[in-house]
């Protein structure tokens, strides 16, 4: 077995990797929980961020989270990430509790999403305006004129249906797979799932991750590669995918490219707290000391309590009494940062 220290942080699961790209609620929910740093490391969000969502009354203070939850978790970063301010956010929420039955929870039980400044929410297959509660007709330049040209629009909307049935079976493929790697089924069913997932809806990246990361693990390279490379082609902001892909050419000894992706996925998510581990032990082993420093304590802002921090610490540690040594190193001191 490699000695931790000189091995690269990997995602905790490859199950709970992908609860990140989903959206769909009506789909049946993995039962697995997750905890608060797990969570946070999943997403790339600070405690300090996670904290002050929880004190605006964004989210529910909890220590361990189920799957709505880490969807709850990802609208309002998609939300923020569009720049809704937490005010309009908030509003958007109480509104929508009050407006419409049964509805207690809407980051969880509804999609909502950002519209310029404003957050609309689907309800019934309708966009809706969150705070007026008024339903929306969008009709674009091509939707205007094909409604003035009277043009039999029966085709169009099989079409349409047909594309979100697609979709639907498709998500359900995508969390077969998540169930049957929870249940540690054998390689090839796992590896089917996310197959006709990505067969019925070619825009699945996440699915497309997972399968990397099944043929990595199965050190199956070119195959993972392929996969990891089809989902940022489709979503290029998709920091796991970096992630994963940095892991691999760091597997691969290709120093260079994993350092690429480790700051690829930082530049989309700086909270990055597993791409910070990383980064630190490439930069450490190329003797780039201030710069490994760096990242060491970025790591431990994220996550100070878990063992991985107590390596951290320790590879700190052994920095700090290098530079004491080699005198004619003073200069990359920690302390002198």
């Amino acid at each position: 077995m490699l000695n931790p220290a000189n091995s690269v942080r990997f995602q905790l699961s490859v199950v709970g990797q992908e609860l990140l790209k989903s959206v769909s609620v009506s789909v049946p929910q993995p039962s697995a929980t997750y905890s608060r740093t797990s969570v946070r490391r999943l997403l790339g969000v600070s405690e300090a961020q996670l904290k002050s969502w929880e004190r605006q009354k964004l989210v529910m203070t909890s220590e361990t989270y189920g799957f709505r939850e880490l969807l709850a978790l990802r609208s309002l970063i998609q939300l923020r990430k569009d720049r809704v301010a937490p005010s309009k956010i908030r509003s958007a929420i109480h509104a929508l509790v009050r407006k419409l039955a049964g509805i207690t929870d809407p980051l969880t039980q509804l999609k909502m999403y950002a519209h310029g400044k404003r957050v609309r929410v689907e309800v019934g297959g309708k966009a809706m305006e969150a705070e007026s509660g008024q339903l929306l007709l969008d009709f674009d330049a091509k939707e205007i004129s094909r409604l003035l040209e009277f043009r039999d629009t029966s085709k169009d909307k099989k079409a349409q249906k047909d594309q979100r049935d697609q979709r639907a079976q498709s998500e359900h493929w995508f969390q077969r797979g998540l169930e049957l790697e929870q249940a540690a089924a054998p390689f090839a069913e796992i590896a089917a799932a996310y197959r006709k997932a990505i067969e019925l809806d070619p825009r699945t990246a996440g699915a497309l991750v997972n399968l990397g990361t099944l043929y990595f693990n199965a050190r199956k390279w070119a195959e993972a590669e392929r996969n990891y490379k089809q989902a940022l082609e489709i979503d290029a902001d998709y920091a796991l995918a970096h992630f994963d892909l940095g892991n691999l050419y760091d597997e691969l000894g290709d120093q260079r490219r994993a350092l690429e992706q480790y700051q690829e996925a930082l530049r989309v998510s700086p909270a990055y707290a597993d791409a910070h581990y990383n980064v630190a032990l490439l930069y450490q082993g190329t003797n780039q000391t201030m710069k490994a420093v760096r990242h060491w304590n970025e790591y431990l802002k994220l996550d100070p309590a878990s063992q991985w921090a107590t390596i951290a610490r320790r590879e700190l540690t052994k920095l700090r009494q290098a530079a004491v040594v080699d005198g004619s190193r003073a200069e990359h001191y920690p302390g002198n940062n």
